[in-house]
């Protein structure tokens, strides 16, 4: 890891100048520093992406896994109505698939499609599951299921445009 301490960063850093303070080196790194940002990154920041919701897609997945085992098991102690216990497995199904979709996000280092799927998990399934378990409680969550629906949809765009 030594190696790594010596090398310079790209948008703090240019090499062949002595000053470091002067009005051409700010205009050149904050030059340079936006076009790591419009192209995704540093390989640094990528491997960073990558790692988090690479993460953040497999606990999900096995939340996913142990919400369908809940649904199968049990939440019909809990809950009479077939047609909740059927949303219910919906929204695990809904998240272990989308589980895979963040793990494509994660492949690709894409942080904006990886939010938006996470985002559209938490609110599509969260809303469904807490609806199912406790619908007097958490009435107020019914709006925020479309909206979830959405920000996955809208998540495989940007994964499909990346």
């Amino acid at each position: 890891m030594p190696s790594n301490r010596n090398k310079p960063l790209p948008s703090t850093r240019q090499s062949g100048s002595g000053s470091g303070s002067g009005s051409s080196n700010v205009g050149s790194s904050s030059g340079r520093s936006s076009s790591y940002s419009s192209s995704g990154g540093s390989s640094s920041s990528r491997h960073l992406i990558r790692k988090r919701l690479w993460k953040l897609a497999c606990v999900n997945g096995a939340v996913a896994v142990c919400m369908g085992a809940f649904a199968a098991h049990g939440v019909r102690r809990r809950v009479r109505n077939p047609a909740s216990v059927a949303s219910f497995a919906t929204a695990a199904h809904y998240q272990l698939l989308h589980s895979a979709a963040l793990l494509f996000a994660a492949q690709a280092s894409d942080l904006a499609a990886g939010s938006l799927l996470a985002a559209g998990v938490a609110m599509f399934s969260g809303s469904i599951y807490a609806l199912v378990l406790n619908p007097d409680r958490f009435a107020f969550l019914g709006p925020v299921t479309p909206a979830g629906g959405l920000c996955m949809i809208a998540g495989w765009i940007k994964l499909a445009f990346n």
